[in-house]
């Protein structure tokens, strides 16, 4: 079945700005759940001048203990994969992530723009579509889903805050 989250978001920001505070977003004491974020591979395109980058997030477990009785789900960590394509040129930075964790039994993509507002050249857009599907867990597939879904928008408006806390700190 699987379940999506979808969300858009105008910084009254830069983009510049906004990309930069999204870089350096975690780890960081407002999210405790993100407890590391490693950059594994940073290239620029000498022709486009894009710069892409992979970097591997660490996630603690935050699957309820209940539901951690599955020993599939009793891991400690879990750990995101995001690509991103930051063209300061057009300004604009997609980003694809992914889980790497249970991929067996689940999938969980995300797939993000930052762009210059169409509305204001000072401000920026976001837009983030997420999607997780469970298989191979039988009756707690609905169950688990529900939870992601659930886990996910809490991150998505936790996120959001822990933006405009950086921006704002910026401009102080």
């Amino acid at each position: 079945m699987g379940v999506t989250v979808e969300v858009h978001r105008v910084y009254r920001y830069p983009f510049e700005q906004v990309v930069a505070s999204y870089l350096r977003k975690y780890p960081s004491p407002m999210e405790k759940h993100v407890t590391a974020v490693e950059t594994v591979e940073e290239k620029t395109d000498s022709s486009t001048g894009i710069i892409y980058r992979r970097r591997i997030a660490t996630c603690q477990n935050v699957i309820p203990e209940i539901l951690r009785k599955v020993s599939i789900l009793k891991v400690p960590d879990i750990y995101l994969e995001e690509e991103s394509w930051l063209n300061m040129q057009k300004r604009n930075m997609a980003m694809k992530t992914h889980c790497l964790t249970w991929t067996q039994y689940a999938s969980l993509s995300e797939e993000s723009v930052f762009r210059e507002s169409l509305e204001n050249p000072n401000w920026t857009d976001f837009t983030q579509k997420g999607r997780i599907s469970v298989t191979g867990a039988g009756l707690l597939n609905c169950v688990l889903e529900a939870f992601a879904q659930s886990f996910l928008k809490q991150g998505v408006r936790k996120g959001i805050k822990i933006m405009e806390t950086l921006l704002q700190e910026q401009c102080e």
